[in-house]
Parts: structure tokens; sequence; C-alpha cells
């Protein structure tokens, strides 16, 4: 019913089918005889930040014009306390061309942002939002690596609490400029969490879903790509647009070394190795 009145022109409901969900929301897809197909989650309880920062990321990332991205069309609360969001349905096929993803992600990264605060070169987000069940900082910020070091490095090491790699990220954090000596960061944006499980095709073209949208350095993206499964046609299609910078190897670590603070802060276990050795690595000629 109330896709039939929030959205007149989207017909009368004729189906709903159930999506799954996850501890703290359901998610489903809303068929109408005008068809066209709705997909809505519904979360108990709460405020409606964490749709709002999902909604928001989705819009950035559709505004590209690039990757094929679902069309946002309402978040909010509902009467009885439950927040939710609705959106375009997709029906998503495999992971389709790498060429093609690459392709598209590097047209995504050099599309000027439509958001004010980063078009005028500011990082960050609109609202904050999550890397998994992590809180994301967003709040803008004029220098990328600041920002890198108080919004991405910063919260994940506190949070961590641990004595051996607060004083190698210590090391790191002093240091952090070294690794952009040579090269200018501007920010573009970034799905965020990008690895294969979040990456699919969609209407024939590559789609990619459950985003931590941000603005930042177009390099910043891969740091999830130990689990993306990227192939030497994908860089090859992502370098012909966008060609590998001077010392991309050692911020590649840093980057990758976020992602394994938020995977120990999450699950614990062997992700202390991984986020400890890229910190060996990155301070071994640090003071």
């Amino acid at each position: 019913e109330g896709i039939e009145n929030e959205f007149g022109g989207a017909g009368r409901v004729t189906g709903r089918r159930g999506m799954g969900g996850s501890g703290w929301a359901t998610a489903s897809r809303y068929d109408t005889d005008g068809g066209k197909s709705f997909f809505i989650k519904q979360a108990r309880g709460g405020d409606d930040g964490m749709f709002k920062g999902e909604a928001l990321g989705l819009q950035a990332l559709y505004d590209t014009k690039t990757l094929r991205i679902p069309k946002i069309y309402h978040h909010g609360v509902l009467t009885d306390g439950g927040t939710f969001i609705v959106m375009e349905y997709l029906d998503f096929g495999g992971a389709g061309s790498q060429a093609e993803l690459g392709r598209y992600l590097a047209k995504m990264h050099i599309a000027p942002p439509q958001d004010p605060q980063a078009a005028k070169g500011l990082f960050g987000f609109p609202v904050d939002n999550t890397i998994g069940g992590t809180p994301q900082y967003n709040g803008w910020m004029d220098n990328w690596v600041d920002f890198f070091r108080e919004r991405r490095l910063k919260p994940q090491l506190k949070l961590a609490g641990d004595r051996e790699m607060s004083q190698l990220g210590d090391v790191l954090m002093r240091n952090l400029d070294s690794l952009f000596k040579g090269i200018e960061v501007t920010p573009c944006c970034l799905h965020g969490d990008l690895w294969s499980g979040n990456i699919a095709t969609a209407d024939g073209q590559p789609s990619v879903f459950d985003p931590a949208v941000y603005f930042g350095h177009s390099e910043a993206e891969f740091g999830m790509s130990w689990c993306a499964g990227f192939s030497g046609a994908f860089w090859s299609a992502y370098r012909e647009i966008i060609p590998e910078a001077e010392g991309f190897g050692e911020r590649a670590k840093l980057y990758r070394l976020y992602h394994y603070l938020n995977h120990y802060n999450l699950f614990g276990g062997g992700y202390r190795g991984s986020a400890m050795s890229e910190l060996r690595s990155l301070t071994r000629n640090m003071k």
C-alpha cells in the first residue's frame, strides 16, 4: 500500500518475495502491475542513520553515470518506529567481464564529484557510515593525508587496543606524508568496500552494491583487493584510463592495512597477523 501511495506511477503491487536479511534488517522484492520492481529493506528500531548513509552513498555512485547502480527512491522512519529504504530492484548476475569492470570503475573514479564539498577538493562524505559493522567517520577535510590519518587509521588503531600495533601505527602516522611525495590526490567517489561479494552485473553492465561510500583517493578503492579477485584483464583496462602512479605499491599496503585493521576489529583471529605484516613493512625505514 505504501508503494502504491508514494509512487503513483508504479501501479498496484502484485507480488512480494522475501530476499533474506541480516540480524537487524529484512529485505523484500515488490512487483507492480506497472512493470516496476522495488527492493525494500526494513529494520526494527533505531534511527534512520544507517539507511540514510546507504541511500546517500548509492546516490553518489549513481550520479557518476558509470557502473549500474540502483536508483534510490526513499528512506525514512516507519510509523511503528522501524526504518526502511526503497530502491530500484536489480536482477543481479555473476561478476561478468573483468575488463568491463576495470573500465567502468576507472570512469567512476575520474567522474567529476557532484557533491559540492568534494567538488571544492574536500575529502569525506556528508554523513558518517559504516565499514562492515564498524563506524566510518567522514567529516570533511581539505588534506587527504590528514583525512586518512584522522578518519581512518586512528579510529581503527584505537578500537584494536593493541599496544604493539599502536606503537607501529604511531610511527606510520608521523611519517604518512612520505608515502605521497610527488603525487597529487584529488577526491573521487569510492565504493569503499569493494570485494568480490559486492560485485555483480545487472542489465549487462558491471554493478556494485553494499557500499561504504566517501570521496577520497582513487587508490584507496583497492584496500580490499586481497579478496576482490581482480584479474590481469581488470588491471589492464583500469590502467588504460588511470595509469599507475609512482609509489603505488607502498600506498597499496597502507590501504590494505585499513581493511585488515577493520577485519581484526570485527573478526579477530589471523587478521592481526595481516595487519602487523603491513605495519612492519610500511615502517621498516621510518623512525
